[in-house]
């Protein structure tokens, strides 16, 4: 996710069990830009040991094909087209998702970067624009050019985030794509995954917004998928995370402003604070000096609670996830 899952945010998540792999945040490709120099760092700094996706976002193509170029040239596992991100400002564009609105130039775009690109180029898409009919053509230019992956955001473009996902379509696209399909949306805990695996057939899973929420979840999807217990973090544990996270992004900021990085921090905290007893939620809102927010977060977290595996039903940064229970 843009302007969260950064460098800081992937060593934190590390440290609590890693992905099989990371994708960075999009690099914005658009005539005489440059690659940036901070989503760079996950690249070629990454302590991980997990391989990295380098992803784009644009929709010029000489620069496209000039920008994976760069990239080809780092150690990255391989390069992901972004036409799946339904900001208005990014669709305006026609990019993202606003791509998919355009039949002509992305079968263009699909076969011309597919061609360019010496290693694995991977795509990730919603289900179409404006309508889940618009699917069946969308991945009949991804099967022509025989792309390495495809990961499927389960829902349209204009559906964002508001919707439940649509698991039929990711499962169409299991049927009919040669490469591993890869299923996105609302996989907030271990359950909420396993029926997504379930009812689509999908190769794997990729998280965003859940594994924000919830940076132990790739450690316990592997903890079920051995036949062990899982682990189970508690309101403390969670507290160690924000605190570690508040810490590893002050380290990388230039020029520290305490009062800036209070509100950078409540972006993340949208999607941690979310749902949890009391009012940690609504304190976190109106926290602007750190030593406020490290007293709202020691007294709402300091203390030995289960965390709940769930967001509260009827959630609108998770809307619909109980429909994959």
């Amino acid at each position: 996710m843009q302007d969260v899952t950064d460098l800081p945010f992937m060593r934190v998540l590390a440290r609590r069990g890693a992905p099989d792999w990371f994708v960075t945040e999009y690099f914005r490709i658009y005539p005489g830009a440059h690659l940036s120099r901070y989503i760079l760092r996950s690249i070629v700094e990454n302590e991980t040991c997990k391989p990295i996706f380098a992803q784009m976002i644009g929709r010029d193509l000489p620069s496209l094909i000039h920008s994976a170029n760069e990239l080809a040239q780092t150690p990255i596992a391989g390069i992901d087209l972004n036409l799946g991100c339904p900001a208005p400002i990014v669709c305006r564009k026609d990019a993202g998702g606003g791509l998919l609105r355009n039949l002509v130039t992305l079968n263009e775009l699909i076969g011309r970067l597919r061609e360019a690109i010496p290693g694995r180029f991977t795509v990730k898409t919603r289900l179409g624009y404006t309508t889940v009919d618009e699917f069946p053509a969308l991945l009949e230019i991804f099967r022509r050019y025989g792309i390495d992956g495809l990961t499927i955001h389960g829902r349209t473009v204009l559906e964002r985030y508001q919707t439940p996902v649509h698991p039929d379509f990711v499962k169409s696209a299991v049927s009919v794509m040669d490469c591993p399909v890869i299923a996105n949306g609302n996989v907030v805990d271990t359950a909420t995954g396993l029926a997504y695996l379930a009812q689509t057939g999908a190769a794997g899973l990729m998280i965003g917004r859940g594994a924000i929420r919830n940076p132990w979840i790739f450690r316990q999807f592997r903890e079920v998928f051995a036949g062990s217990s899982t682990v189970a973090p508690t309101y403390r544990d969670l507290w160690e995370y924000v605190i570690e996270l508040y810490d590893e992004l002050a380290r990388e900021t230039p020029k520290f402003n305490p009062l800036s990085h209070v509100q950078r921090m409540k972006k993340t905290l949208a999607y941690i604070s979310h749902g949890l007893e009391g009012e940690f939620e609504f304190d976190m809102r109106r926290a602007k000096l750190p030593i406020e927010f490290q007293e709202i977060c020691r007294t709402h977290l300091d203390h030995p609670t289960r965390l709940p595996s769930q967001p509260p039903l009827g959630s609108k940064l998770f809307c619909g996830f109980e429909t994959l229970r």
